[in-house]
């Protein structure tokens, strides 16, 4: 007798794709089950910490588990640009983290995304180790770290020694535009609200050649959904690239590990062949 969570390997062979879709089915049954138990157990849904003003403490070291780094629209797993790397090189598929699908460019600037997708092996400024930008920093396939008080909140991340200060009293107009922008912050509930302005036009949103002008405009919102998860919603607004603000949202991961901590990606040294190594001495001379 086949039970719920019984599976004979033969009887998926002749039909692959309809397979697929049992299987899948069959997840979403046991996730359902999980949930449904966990809710008529009557146990209260874990609550953040709290900082002694009654604030979410955000403080503590946070990933994203996902592929926006390599797009943020819906994507399939593709052979990597360099061919000689094989699947260590290759780019994993996943899927979007845009809301309704698809980013909104205006006509000449989807052209321009598709030439840079085409060049993103010479083009994309991660490769020269230019600091991220906001939201890409949030992202990317490494930790960063908030730090958090009554008084002060601070972003460091791994990925080129970046780092964020969240201004909590409106600090003006920022004096010029940088990698990694001006951030003003405020409480809306538990949710921390960030505007984001003055951001350097050459970052990328991704490896896919999303882009942006200097009219960039991010708000960002990070609302805890217990005490190790964030949802991280970011609007993006560019009347010069977008004909309207569109949306991304993900989950972000606090590392629990006892010995969890930022490391070193000094990432200068690592792209100076890249880039100036048409200069350097070759043959002795």
């Amino acid at each position: 007798m086949r039970t719920l969570f019984s599976w004979r390997r033969h009887s998926c062979l002749p039909r692959r794709h309809s397979c697929r879709r049992r299987r899948a089915l069959l997840a979403s049954s046991i996730a359902f089950l999980f949930l449904a138990v966990t809710r008529l157990s009557g146990q209260p849904a874990p609550q953040p910490h709290r900082m002694p003003d009654g604030k979410p403490d955000l403080s503590g070291i946070w990933q994203a588990l996902n592929t926006a780094n390599w797009d943020l629209e819906d994507h399939a797993a593709r052979t990597g640009l360099v061919v000689a790397l094989g699947a260590i090189g290759a780019e994993p598929g996943g899927p979007g983290v845009v809301e309704g699908g698809e980013i909104p460019y205006l006509p000449e600037a989807k052209e321009k995304k598709k030439a840079n997708f085409a060049n993103r092996l010479t083009a994309d400024p991660e490769l020269r180790c230019y600091l991220p930008g906001v939201p890409r920093a949030n992202y990317m396939p490494y930790p960063f770290q908030i730090f958090h008080s009554t008084k002060a909140i601070f972003f460091a991340y791994e990925y080129a020694g970046a780092v964020r200060n969240v201004f909590l009293k409106d600090p003006g107009p920022a004096p010029a535009d940088s990698w990694m922008g001006q951030s003003f912050g405020h409480w809306e509930g538990d949710t921390l609200v960030v505007d984001v302005a003055a951001l350097d036009e050459r970052t990328w949103f991704d490896r896919a050649g999303d882009f942006h002008s200097d009219a960039l405009h991010v708000v960002e919102r990070y609302t805890p959904m217990g005490p190790d998860i964030l949802s991280y919603e970011a609007t993006i607004e560019d009347p010069k690239v977008f004909s309207r603000p569109w949306k991304i949202q993900m989950p972000l991961y606090r590392h629990v590990e006892k010995n969890a901590r930022l490391m070193e990606f000094k990432c200068v040294e690592f792209a100076e062949e890249l880039m100036y190594g048409q200069f350097t001495k070759k043959d002795g001379k």
